[in-house]
């Protein structure tokens, strides 16, 4: 680990006049591993966590819910207003990392983590991510990583929970020396790309403040499914967020995305359409499952992803065809 200095500022203003050559620290679960393999050098960490105006508050607004930034994995699990209406956000903050790391870990920078793939975190290596010029993945050890590939990097997006609040239509609220600026978070991630070489739109400076989910539409059912390695406590090999508005018995608005098969969590439209005007019988959803990995382009290792995304898909639509499952208590 590289020598740095470390602030503790006393507002949101004085920390993003400090950011320059700086990265903010908060949970620190991500930030941490990276500064001990030198893979990412701050000159300086600045200490948001005890920010007035950072909060880890899960509120309800009226139209929606607002969550803190410092809001912890944990709080998302078990606060009621997120288990009683938003059962896709609180089952994949469930089942993200351990017990230990879901206490420590908050969702701003959760939405904020780097990849996982092993030659990003390498020292022994200069991928494209890290500004080499080479994805080391493509022709590598690629079994975890991208069937869609928008971006020469094909490392995997990790976050459990920024597949579901996709799903949900959430919008990120950040802070910076441009002041504050509310993005749907279909435009908060961005697949990486010459010029901006990392998984979000954030700009330099910027704090995520806040994340915001509009209210629960009647009849709107949710959920989230995860292959994993192993059994527990590990990155999604593939995830599925599922999202559906029901009109009577059939299907007014769904929302479908995958996470674990590309550098952002993927929406797949195509498979979304599929879903609407059905009654969620078993032709709608074999459909949606074959339309959700249309365009997908496995790697030499890593074709195994695409029956097991599709599967899983099929389970979380199977899951919500259920009366009572995914409904808001």
């Amino acid at each position: 680990m590289q020598p740095f200095t470390y602030t503790r500022p006393e507002t949101i203003d004085e920390a993003v006049g400090q950011a320059e050559g700086a990265r903010y620290l908060a949970g620190g679960t991500d930030l941490m591993t990276l500064m001990k393999r030198d893979i990412d050098t701050p000159e300086r960490l600045i200490d948001i966590k005890r920010l007035p105006e950072l909060d880890d508050t899960i509120t309800s607004t009226g139209d929606g819910v607002e969550i803190g930034a410092l809001a912890t994995l944990s709080e998302l699990e078990r606060h009621p207003l997120i288990t009683a209406s938003y059962p896709a956000l609180s089952g994949a903050a469930a089942i993200a990392a351990t017990p230990q790391l879901r206490n420590m870990a908050t969702i701003g920078g959760n939405l904020l983590q780097r990849p996982r793939c092993w030659y990003y975190r390498s020292e022994e290596v200069t991928c494209w991510l890290n500004g080499g010029d080479t994805c080391y993945a493509r022709e590598g050890e690629n079994q975890h990583h991208a069937l869609f590939q928008p971006s020469p990097c094909v490392a995997t997006h990790s976050s459990d929970p920024a597949t579901a609040l996709l799903a949900l239509d959430a919008e990120v609220t950040v802070r910076g020396p441009g002041g504050e600026r509310t993005v749907p978070i279909g435009e908060f991630f961005a697949a990486p790309e010459e010029e901006r070489r990392r998984e979000t739109t954030l700009g330099a400076g910027e704090i995520v403040t806040a994340i915001r989910l509009p209210a629960v539409a009647p009849n709107e059912r949710s959920t989230y499914r995860k292959a994993m390695d192993r059994k527990v406590w590990a990155f999604a090999l593939v995830g599925v967020a599922a999202r559906v508005v029901m009109d009577g018995d059939r299907v007014s608005e769904a929302r479908l995305v995958l996470g674990g098969v590309a550098p952002v969590p993927w929406r797949v439209e195509t498979a979304e359409a599929e879903l609407v005007g059905t009654t969620l019988d078993a032709a709608a959803i074999d459909k949606a499952a074959e339309a959700a990995l249309e365009g997908a382009i496995p790697l030499a290792k890593n074709g195994h992803k695409i029956p097991l995304a599709k599967a899983l898909v099929r389970n979380a639509l199977e899951d919500l065809a259920s009366p009572g499952s995914g409904a808001p208590a």
